[in-house]
């Protein structure tokens, strides 16, 4: 059995989504000045790194972060390199993969980063691929970007389509290390009672 880590870690200084809260992580105990455990705080947006958008994050009175199906977050998935050569990702790109109806697809369609600077140009999905995604049955979508909409996106129509469906988002994943297949994916989000969102700790478990 072999797991991929496909978590970004989060660091202060790391690279956020502009004008989002920054990482930032105070000490609060110290052995090294006596007291009798190292302890320490951090302030960070709950869609800092690796993150799980819940679906109240975008839709009005929808689904916490808190009451998430983890069944949904838990089981088989299926990973595929997807190119853009329309500057975002097409329903055509990805019609082999959705005949299949994976319940939970990961899509790697931009270059490795590891959130140094944020990577303003990266990839989304087009609506009409949100739509394909949608009549597949997917239940969760992962991507090696951001967000799934455009960076300059205000209405967030890709998110829209998807969590109008139920379907959970994942973004930033870290995914340059992992040679497309099929995989058992976790991605559990921290129990934050009305949470719009939560960093994970997402892996991919190879155990063929």
């Amino acid at each position: 059995m072999k797991i991929y880590d496909i978590s970004h870690t989060i660091r202060p200084g790391m690279a956020v989504w502009p004008g989002d809260t920054p990482v930032s992580r105070a000490i609060t105990l110290k052995m090294e000045e006596g007291d009798p455990a190292d302890c320490s705080s951090m302030t960070l947006s709950l869609h800092t790194g690796t993150h799980l958008d819940a679906p109240a994050h975008y839709l009005k009175g929808a689904c916490t972060v808190d009451r998430i199906d983890l069944s949904v977050l838990v089981g088989p998935a299926e990973l595929v390199t997807v190119s853009s050569p329309g500057g975002a990702i097409q329903p055509g790109g990805l019609e082999r993969l959705l005949k299949g109806q994976p319940r939970r697809l990961l899509i790697r369609a931009n270059p490795p980063t590891d959130l140094g600077e944020f990577p303003q140009g990266y990839v989304p999905l087009s609506v009409e691929a949100a739509e394909a995604i949608v009549a597949a049955g997917v239940q969760l979508l992962g991507v090696d970007a951001p967000s799934v909409d455009r960076f300059d996106s205000e209405s967030l129509p890709v998110h829209q389509v998807l969590g109008n469906r139920g379907v959970i988002i994942v973004e930033n994943l870290r995914l340059n290390r992992v040679p497309d297949g099929r995989y058992t994916l976790v991605a559990l989000p921290l129990k934050i009672e009305g949470g719009d969102g939560s960093p994970i700790r997402a892996v991919l478990i190879d155990d063929l």
